[in-house]
């Protein structure tokens, strides 16, 4: 699967070598405003490429799929131009802004007979599969409560998209797209949610929310801009709990880990190896079904959407997805 890339941001620097090192995929051009800045970024990976506008990117025919890493205001409007196109869709997250484009981009991608998914990389890892797995098969007994928490500091540039609320900021579409997954993951469609956000400048910052699921199951989640870096996870069941300390993305210098606690006080450690950004990429471009990550996606885009209106009536809203 030969990649076409859509921006030339921070994010997409990260992607980029995974792209190139996951077996049977390539990055054949980047695509930017400016050609200048295309050009750029293609010296940095090695990319042959460079093209000014992406709809340029879209056109070409050494590329079978696009890599969307634009602000999440931009992400509608160009996952259906590459659906149009014929071309398979990587999309950042948030796969949108609201649930209406979010669903928009799914049905343009199933009429064009397109492959998408959202860039939620720790979705796909060995880690990740073997938590659902646990929860499945009983281990935790049954599923009470859902904790998480995933912040940052404040490591800002200028011209920050994630500081405008025009391109799609605030720490809700950012963050709590992994926290609010998260709970979603495990307890399936969220159905009501009561969120409280520290605003700046029309831009939340900080989030906290509490959430409740079928079967009376209940989260919490805290996410935003002005903590010191967190990104774990509990889910606690009847018999056991799950403790994870960097579900998102795996602590750099240590491998991945997760812990289970007993009732009783004993404690398991594991340990999972992999790329969970590879094991993505490759998922795409196999022919495995993706519409469990599809309906994941749509269950995030929907409780994030409901988090906002929460945020602005200061009331229980209720989440329309299935």
């Amino acid at each position: 699967m030969r990649f076409g890339i859509l921006g030339t941001g921070r994010i997409t620097r990260r992607l980029v070598a995974d792209l190139q090192t996951t077996p049977g995929v390539s990055v054949a051009v980047i695509g930017s405003r400016e050609l200048e800045r295309a050009r750029w970024s293609c010296g940095q990976y090695g990319v042959a490429n460079a093209v000014a506008g992406y709809e340029n990117v879209i056109a070409r025919d050494d590329v079978d799929a696009v890599y969307i890493a634009l602000p999440p205001s931009l992400h509608g409007q160009w996952a259906i131009a590459a659906a149009v196109g014929g071309k398979h869709v990587l999309c950042e997250k948030p796969l949108a802004t609201t649930l209406n484009e979010g669903a928009a981009i799914a049905t343009a991608c199933a009429q064009h007979r397109v492959r998408w998914l959202d860039a939620t990389a720790w979705l796909h890892h060995e880690r990740t599969e073997a938590m659902v797995r646990w929860v499945d098969e009983g281990r935790l007994g049954e599923l009470r409560h859902l904790s998480a928490s995933i912040s940052f500091f404040e490591p800002f540039q200028d011209d920050e998209h994630r500081l405008n609320v025009q391109l799609g900021g605030g720490c809700l579409l950012d963050l709590g797209w992994y926290a609010v997954g998260s709970a979603i993951l495990a307890a399936g469609p969220l159905r009501r949610v009561y969120a409280n956000s520290l605003m700046r400048e029309g831009v939340p910052i900080r989030t906290s929310a509490m959430l409740w699921f079928d079967n009376d199951v209940t989260a919490t989640i805290n996410c935003g801009y002005d903590t010191a870096t967190r990104k774990w996870i509990e889910w606690a069941g009847t018999d056991a709990a799950i403790v994870c300390d960097d579900f998102s993305r795996p602590w750099p210098d240590r491998p991945a880990r997760l812990w289970i606690h007993d009732r009783s006080g004993a404690v398991q450690s594991h340990q999972f190896e992999g790329s969970q950004e590879q094991r993505m990429i490759a998922t795409l471009a196999s022919d495995r079904d993706l519409s469990a990550y599809a309906k994941q996606a749509l269950r995030t885009q929907a409780a994030v959407d409901a988090m906002i209106r929460s945020s602005q009536s200061e009331r229980v809203e209720t989440v329309a997805c299935d």
